[in-house]
């Protein structure tokens, strides 16, 4: 990174000294040291029974999982609660958890393992991923690795996801990217599990093999991470897992959806166990060894630390500016201490966190099996605050709860379909909605008469069917499903077109007859 220069400045003009030359820059702050005791450790970790099933007793999350490391050891490894609802089987250390976006760090270390120069994170994806474009040519022959790996290619906030919902598969997807309008290349960031998954399989088309291979080559295997896999097939036939569970209207939970990420294995694809990710925690805290052997290469996974783009302007109370690395969220407290975090989350059923204070040689790592609400990551936060403070100085699962509530919000529409206003206007006849529509991103749309008199809209591959609730004149409704789902969402019928609302975020969303 550049260094930056601090020069003092009084109106226009540069402070001189009173030999007429430039003052003597200041000298740079000390190299920050570490500050949390072996006994401030020790006290955050004798909360972390109590915090755990205190967090547990108000969510009511079935089951989770933490692992401690300090100083290269496993100094807490514990399991809480139960694998599935409704069943007696207890989670315990090597049940296997969907660990969602906390696949985006573990995917950035393989990359880092392959690699032979930090240079060779700027590597076009174009050259090594045939078909591969964006909608900006120039942008195309440029985006490389960290591009991708960091968000800041200009793809739209989570360019692809909607495909996946609604059943395409991963070549289906990453071919589309190329339909995403960009915003400003390498100055804005957007975080997109397709980018980074488009990256990913570039690096392993490389190495002519597949992801999960060149992950189980570079890194489960030589780290012993045997329970660790990028399938969902493993994770699905491994006896010892935890079922994916939503929350019910009643507060109680359920294992009502399987959530496959196989489209997008290298950002949100990753099974893996509390002692493995101990293990990686330890590989990272010690620059790329492990039990004494060089596992990856110190100066490729050390640029994976680095601040790669602006992700979050400072905010109050404590007013830190948040940034994104290669896989990492980047950021550095009042002491100018490093601190690496991701969190991951399925709306279908998991939530994740890892953080860790390199400095310190301090991380932690929490697996649930519940949609987030903000469980995982409050462990996390009050573990480190405990071990900063002496004691939580925040409730900081009411935090992370309001947090993920609002990003449930966000996308939800503005209008209540489920309630048509006042003097709707009746619909037209059934014809003038039904046949089949086109479109460049989303595929064939097909609208159909029931036999009751109700319409049918079919999308996507397969097709899935969504049975359209009349709103008023020619717009109707539906429910959205999958890991974005929005609740209700309007369909409005044109002239020989179809807008449906929440596919329309980023402007591709209306069909056309052909």
């Amino acid at each position: 990174m550049p260094t930056l220069r601090v020069l003092i400045t009084v109106g226009a003009a540069l402070v001189l000294a009173t030999t007429g030359t430039a003052a003597a820059e200041p000298s740079p702050p000390p190299a920050p040291k570490p500050q949390i005791t072996d006994g401030a450790v020790d006290t955050a970790l004798a909360r972390l029974d109590n915090a755990i099933a205190d967090g547990m007793r108000r969510t009511g999350v079935p089951g989770l999982s933490v692992a401690v490391v300090h100083h290269d050891e496993v100094v807490y490894l514990k399991a809480f609660g139960v694998r599935r609802t409704g069943e007696t089987a207890k989670v315990d250390p090597d049940t296997v958890f969907q660990i969602a976006s906390l696949s985006k760090p573990i995917s950035s270390t393989v990359v880092a393992g392959t690699l032979k120069d930090p240079a060779d994170w700027d590597r076009r994806t174009e050259a090594d991923l045939p078909g591969f474009a964006l909608k900006d040519p120039w942008v195309t022959d440029h985006v490389t690795t960290a591009d991708l790996f960091s968000h800041r290619s200009g793809l739209p906030d989570h360019a692809g996801d909607l495909l996946e919902d609604l059943g395409y598969d991963q070549s289906y997807i990453l071919d589309h990217l190329r339909l995403e309008p960009l915003s400003p290349f390498r100055a804005s960031y957007a975080y997109t599990n397709f980018g980074f998954t488009a990256a990913a399989e570039a690096v392993a088309r490389t190495h002519g093999t597949s992801w999960q291979k060149l992950s189980e080559d570079t890194l489960f295997k030589p780290a012993g991470m045997t329970h660790t896999s990028t399938a969902f097939s493993a994770f699905a036939n491994a006896p010892n897992h935890a079922a994916t569970h939503v929350k019910n209207p009643d507060g109680t939970w359920s294992p009502r959806f399987v959530r496959d990420p196989d489209a997008q294995a290298p950002a949100g694809g990753v099974s893996s166990t509390a002692p493995d990710m101990a293990r990686w925690m330890r590989l990272q805290l010690a620059g790329g060894t492990l039990d004494g052997k060089r596992i990856v290469p110190a100066d490729t996974l050390a640029v994976t630390h680095l601040p790669q783009i602006l992700s979050q302007p400072p905010t109050p109370p404590a007013n830190h500016t948040g940034f994104y690395g290669l896989g990492w969220n980047v950021s550095y407290d009042d002491a100018g201490r490093l601190r690496l975090s991701h969190s991951g989350a399925f709306d279908l059923g998991a939530n994740t966190n890892v953080t860790m204070l390199p400095l310190e040689r301090l991380g932690i790592v929490v697996l649930t099996n519940g949609a987030p609400v903000g469980l995982a990551d409050a462990i996390a936060l009050d573990f480190f605050d405990t071990a900063e403070h002496g004691k939580p100085t925040a409730d900081w699962l009411a935090i992370a709860a309001a947090m993920y509530a609002q990003l449930d919000d966000a996308g939800r529409s503005p209008t209540d379909y489920a309630h048509p206003p006042a003097g709707a206007k009746p619909a037209r006849a059934d014809s003038a909605y039904t046949g089949t529509y086109d479109n460049p991103y989303y595929g064939k749309l097909t609208v159909t008469a029931n036999g009751n008199g109700g319409l049918t809209l079919s999308l996507g591959p397969k097709p899935m069917r969504f049975p359209l609730t009349h709103y008023d004149g020619d717009t109707f409704s539906y429910v959205t499903t999958g890991e974005n789902a929005v609740g209700r969402t309007g369909v409005t019928f044109g002239d020989g077109t179809v807008r449906i609302e929440y596919l329309d975020a980023d402007h591709l969303g209306t069909f056309t007859r052909p």
